[in-house]
């Protein structure tokens, strides 16, 4: 490379810097460095695929929920996690129109290994406590994590964000919805859901992505912030997590499996267990509990339906 081409980009990388902290939204089709557009495409495919496999868990519990009211407001909570992975893979599809990729390419990425799903989805959700605390606990967390990056530099993410952040508010609130009746019933319900938090913890924990770089060799959440993706560290965001919900969890008589956990005044901040996060490794590397039988589902599905992408093409 020449030394005017080499200044050239330099120049170009200059104003892109002021353009994002000047709070300028960049759109699909503007210059962008390459780790930008790497940083987005990994984040928003993740994020999209996330949210079709967050919908099986629930999907197990459409045939078996308490009442008719219960089974339609699952339902609706699929319909909607199904439209949010649509969104966001269109998002993303943008960004890897310049390599002559799309959806099907991150479908097939999904599916051989190569693109990673969120930790929690490849959990198991045994009883109907389970479900109420994927839309409480997970779907809470998850508002945490996409607030943060409503003013996100990316504009097509950030307008994308918007809706999906409305949506999951009603998602939480049906979880919780759940969560207080069974609170409200009998023993074996309020041990039901005592259960289902003991087994969740350390994959709530997990969901915000560790500390540091130095636990899994990233800098992903370094790039993010740089480029203003997102403005909070994943331990901010685990923070926020814990402060918002260890006295709602404590207000309704259930305790949390950590004999670590209390608020340290001096830093003003939450001191608990870590989880272990070899373990996260190997659930994100298609390990997990239900890692296989969920992406079997969606091979099957993807392979059924092939006649329709067909079609449609």
């Amino acid at each position: 490379m020449d030394v005017a081409t080499e200044l050239s980009n330099e120049e170009r990388l200059n104003r892109f810097m002021e353009r994002i902290n000047a709070g300028e939204k960049i759109e699909a089709n503007d210059w962008m460095p390459d780790d930008y557009r790497m940083a987005l495409i990994k984040l928003i495919s993740m994020h999209g695929m996330s949210e079709i496999m967050g919908a099986l868990p629930e999907k197990e519990w459409v045939p078996k929920a308490p009442s008719l009211r219960r089974k339609l407001g699952i339902m609706a909570k699929v319909q909607d996690e199904m439209g949010h992975g649509q969104l966001l893979l269109r998002v993303a599809e943008d960004l890897m129109a310049p390599f002559g990729k799309g959806r099907e390419d991150m479908m097939n990425d999904l599916l051989n290994g190569d693109l990673k799903f969120h930790n929690v989805f490849h959990m198991e959700a045994p009883t109907w406590a389970d479900a109420g605390l994927v839309g409480w606990l997970v779907d809470g967390a998850a508002i945490i994590t996409q607030t943060n990056m409503l003013g996100a530099s990316y504009g097509p993410y950030a307008r994308a964000l918007q809706r999906i952040c409305a949506e999951e508010v009603f998602h939480a609130q049906h979880g919780e919805s759940i969560i207080l009746a069974l609170a409200e019933g009998s023993q074996e319900q309020r041990a039901m859901i005592q259960d289902a938090i003991n087994r969740w913890w350390p994959s709530l924990l997990m969901f915000f992505g560790p500390a540091s770089a130095a636990t899994t060799g990233s800098s992903k959440q370094d790039i993010t912030i740089k480029y203003k993706i997102r403005t909070k560290t994943n331990e901010q965001l685990r923070q926020d997590f814990l402060s918002k919900y260890i006295p709602r969890v404590r207000s309704l008589g259930l305790t949390l499996p950590d004999d670590t956990l209390r608020f340290d005044e001096d830093k003003q901040e939450w001191t608990y267990q870590q989880p272990d996060w070899s373990e996260f490794k190997k659930i994100i590397s298609n390990k997990g509990p239900k890692s296989e039988s969920r992406l079997h589902l969606r091979r099957t599905a993807f392979k059924e339906h092939e006649w329709v992408r067909r079609a449609l093409g």
